[in-house]
């Protein structure tokens, strides 16, 4: 979590600073429900943090009522898979920053988009942010194994493809046939296909 948030500070503040690039968009330029959803997530985001660290740090307190602090998995060996899974979505983080230089966004940019990435991890993906995400937040609840962690993964879960939908369609109207044919050719979870000269 500690990497997680310096990476994620250095990375937004490098471009707020160094390149005049605000890649805070959250919310930006929306209006009405996809402007409440954006902040919902992100509030959510943060109590989240909160929890993990309440956990981490066994605080005598939650921020969830105890019904929500039920244990519904607790294994050894399923926390030392965990490990591996939480370090995968690491590296796809980190080789995801990589690989999208000041290209990098949260949320849709309308006004300074960037180039559009198609190489990198993102000839493997089209949303490697996205399963990073997906991934950290179902491993951090087969670690702790509460329902509250549950909770937090499957609404993450749900919400990050409804969020990949609204982006595909930004990207189709910045980006036009450049965009169609990469998604033709790179899979929105994970996946090449090869595409023939004719078509």
């Amino acid at each position: 979590m500690i990497v997680f948030l310096i990476v994620f500070l250095g990375r937004t503040l490098y471009l707020r600073f160094r390149k005049h690039i605000n890649p805070m968009t959250l919310g930006v330029g929306k209006k009405g429900l996809r402007q409440i959803v954006e902040f919902t997530f992100f509030a959510g985001l943060l109590v989240w943090i909160l929890e993990v660290l309440f956990y981490a740090l066994n605080a005598p307190f939650r921020i969830f009522p105890p019904p929500l602090d039920a244990q519904l998995v607790n294994s050894l060996p399923v926390k030392v898979i965990v490990i591996a899974l939480i370090t995968i979505s690491f590296i796809i983080f980190i080789w995801s920053l990589i690989s999208f230089r000041d290209a990098w966004r949260v949320g849709i940019d309308k006004k300074t988009p960037g180039d559009l990435v198609t190489t990198g991890i993102f000839s493997v993906t089209r949303n490697p942010i996205f399963i990073f995400v997906d991934l950290y937040f179902v491993g951090t609840f087969l670690v702790n194994g509460t329902l509250i962690f549950l909770i937090f993964a499957v609404v993450v879960v749900i919400g990050l493809h409804y969020q990949m939908i609204l982006e595909e369609t930004h990207l189709k109207a910045a980006y036009g046939k450049a965009y169609q044919t990469y998604c033709a050719k790179t899979g929105r979870y994970v996946g090449q296909r090869r595409i023939s000269d004719s078509g």
